[in-house]
């Protein structure tokens, strides 16, 4: 009787726990789609709920810090990137989030620091290498060093080749290092690919009429 009581109580430990495993994978699933959905707010508040829960769930922290980045809390971003990387030290969402964070608080330094990190690390196909690029060559033309602007945003256009804006900066950075074909190069790239482009367009014609 004993033994057959033991085996019940076991199965229903057993069962619990499936129950709660797949209900913390759903929160998880949750906090992303919201996230997905443009959600921040509700993504943020299951986020916090999962590591009240459970301190070392570092997904948590990831899409946590993507939201507050997306809703602009950038120094909550900070605080809780580095909370999270204190769990899990290398790990690459949470290293460039930071850099995204500290970009847009101003701390360039800070900023340009994890996303080389972040560079060095990842694999050629990482799923932020081509946007770490894109901030490192404006981080770069915070600092006027335009010709390392350029071979940022180069390299930034290279991995994600159809966004309209990072053709306009790579455009701008060349003007700015007074490589002016290349920079005409660029913002006819961007037109090709939003003709409705005013930066684009002022870029343009900025930079053809020095090279008349």
């Amino acid at each position: 009787m004993k033994k057959k009581f033991s085996a019940v109580i076991a199965v229903i430990f057993a069962v619990s726990a499936a129950l709660y495993a797949q209900t913390t994978e759903q929160g998880k699933q949750d906090a992303l789609f919201l996230y997905n959905s443009g959600r921040f707010e509700e993504a943020i508040k299951i986020c916090q709920k999962e590591i009240e829960q459970n301190p070392n769930r570092v997904d948590s922290y990831v899409v946590m810090c993507w939201s507050l980045v997306r809703s602009r809390q950038y120094a909550e971003a900070e605080l809780r990137a580095n909370a999270g990387l204190l769990v899990s030290p290398y790990d690459l969402r949470l290293i460039e989030i930071l850099g995204e964070a500290r970009f847009y608080l101003g701390k360039n330094n800070g900023a340009m620091e994890q996303f080389q990190k972040y560079i060095a690390a990842a694999p050629e196909n990482g799923a932020r290498v081509g946007t770490a690029y894109y901030f490192m060559g404006e981080l770069y033309v915070r600092k006027a060093r335009y010709l390392h602007a350029d071979i940022a945003l180069s390299a930034a256009v290279r991995k994600e080749p159809l966004l309209e804006r990072w053709w306009v900066r790579l455009g701008y950075a060349r003007e700015m290092a007074k490589n002016y074909r290349g920079s005409l190069s660029a913002y006819d790239e961007a037109l090709r690919l939003n003709p409705s482009s005013a930066d684009a367009q002022n870029g343009r014609t900025r930079v053809a009429s020095l090279l008349q």
